[in-house]
């Protein structure tokens, strides 16, 4: 297992993330969640097991049910792995009980503690942007739990470029703690960060952590073009996530991950992770699984390298146009483009 350091912080963690959507049972994420404290700990022993050493949560998840799960299971070991968490869903009915104001954020956080079980959080996230909530707010009340030592990190979950540009810039401006890492979505299958969220990510030294690399299953190659979902995934149920906006560009990925992994004698899954974690500002890809079976399977991803022609084969296959101004960039300014452009640019040039 490779260690890369988070954005600009001193903090090593493991190129593969194990997440944690899928321990207990119901609640908004029902349809993915159904893994008991039995399968959850065989789970977290395969990852430590494998070098794993980042746990990822939320309150959000089955209704708190994963924190509390894992603050059973790292109980007497929680020195060898660091916990990060998310706040901002609702965690109750009251007008106050969602959003990243201070009111919520500092109940949400006392309330995570309780559940993991634990006196700190390693990585504490904004699972997502709130429009009504001043940055100064958030961004203060996020520097005082910080000071408090109930968190040590904290990172930003599906922002745009310019919010996480205007979070760090508020940041610096009044010295509050700094996002050290953006967990957003990114896979063969949707490829929209590269336009503006892995460029800010390297031009500001904030680490990169993906959620679903395998796009809810959908690059795993158990879905076929012009067959219906197979019964039991996450398609055969209610779970619309992420969108399918060109079907055949899909497809033809899953094609080729196929047969790249039969070069190697691998899964597609794991040719889909391998691929990721050598894109550019990429730290690490959350990695969950039904079962441990599936999770030994993806976790080989980490010491799966492939080829240049490889890379080069499954960037074409699934790369998305280039839109405006990068085009215009890539026609009028290709000789002053710097490391973070060229992250988005340099393949079209």
């Amino acid at each position: 297992m490779e260690y890369r350091q988070l954005g600009r912080s001193g903090l090593l963690i493991s190129t593969l993330t194990l997440g944690t959507m899928g321990f207990g049972a119901g609640g908004k994420f029902r349809d993915v969640a159904e893994i008991d404290l039995d399968g959850a700990t065989r789970q977290v022993d395969v990852a430590l097991d494998a070098g794993v050493n980042l746990i990822d949560t939320s309150d959000a998840y089955t209704d708190g049910a994963s924190e509390e799960i894992i603050g059973r299971i790292l109980e007497g070991r929680r020195d060898r792995m660091l916990i990060a968490t998310k706040a901002r869903f609702p965690t109750g009915t009251g007008p106050n009980d969602e959003g990243l104001s201070r009111h919520h954020l500092i109940a949400a956080c006392e309330a995570s503690l309780r559940r993991l079980r634990t006196d700190h959080i390693d990585l504490y996230q904004v699972h997502q942007w709130d429009g009504l909530t001043p940055l100064e707010e958030t961004l203060a009340a996020l520097d005082d739990l910080v000071r408090a030592g109930k968190i040590r990190y904290v990172g930003a979950s599906n922002f745009a470029g310019w919010q996480i540009m205007k979070a760090l810039g508020i940041a610096d401006r009044a010295g509050l703690t700094r996002f050290v890492s953006h967990q957003v979505f990114l896979s063969l299958e949707e490829r929209s960060s590269e336009y503006e969220i892995v460029p800010s990510a390297i031009d500001q030294g904030v680490g990169l952590l993906l959620w679903s690399p395998l796009a809810g299953g959908l690059l795993s190659g158990k879905y076929r073009r012009g067959e219906p979902a197979p019964p039991g995934s996450r398609r055969a149920g209610e779970w619309t996530e992420p969108p399918v906006y060109e079907e055949e560009r899909l497809y033809d990925t899953v094609d080729v991950l196929r047969e790249i992994g039969g070069v190697h004698d691998v899964s597609p899954s794991q040719v889909a992770i391998a691929w990721l974690l050598a894109r550019p500002g990429v730290t690490s890809a959350i990695v969950g699984a039904r079962n441990t079976e599936q999770l030994t399977d993806t976790l080989a991803a980490a010491s799966l390298e492939l080829s240049v022609e490889e890379h080069r084969r499954l960037d074409e296959v699934s790369r998305p146009p280039l839109l405006y101004p990068f085009w215009h960039q890539r026609d009028s300014a290709s000789a002053r483009l710097g490391k973070a452009d060229l992250s988005l640019i340099g393949p079209y040039l």
